[in-house]
């Protein structure tokens, strides 16, 4: 069975190997240990994938119990249709947040765009008056 370095993991995912062992910590990962007192990781392809999962997860904007939780679920013999439900639980939840971060984008930029004018308008009122005093 193929096995990885931590190295090659981060180098994979172009992410830091402190991330990697971040994500140890918070129990999202757990390698096999080899070596002179187990100082060396080696990961499989089991932990591989949950890696691959958990930085998805991350660009869904979920937080890292959202994505043990359902990390986990995939590993545990649960009914496949709770797993499926719960799944789409996080994502309505995950798309809602999305919506009002975009509804709240949207009426920063028209705020942005209005006071852009303004300040053109500004300017070119002081270009007209200078062009004028002179």
């Amino acid at each position: 069975m193929r096995t990885y370095t931590i190295a090659e993991l981060a180098r994979e995912f172009d992410i830091t190997a402190r991330a990697i062992r971040f994500y140890e910590d918070q129990g999202l990962l757990s390698p096999s240990r080899e070596g002179v007192g187990g100082r060396n990781r080696v990961y499989s392809a089991r932990e591989r994938t949950r890696l691959k999962l958990t930085l998805r997860g991350k660009r869904l904007g979920l937080t890292l119990s959202e994505i043990k939780s359902i990390v986990d679920m995939y590993e545990s013999p649960k009914d496949t249709t709770a797993q499926i439900e719960r799944f789409l639980g996080v994502l309505a939840h995950q798309r809602e947040v999305l919506e009002q971060q975009r509804e709240d984008i949207e009426v920063t930029l028209a705020e942005i765009a209005a006071h852009e004018d303004e300040c053109r308008q500004l300017l070119a009122e002081a270009v007209q008056a200078g062009k004028n005093a002179a």
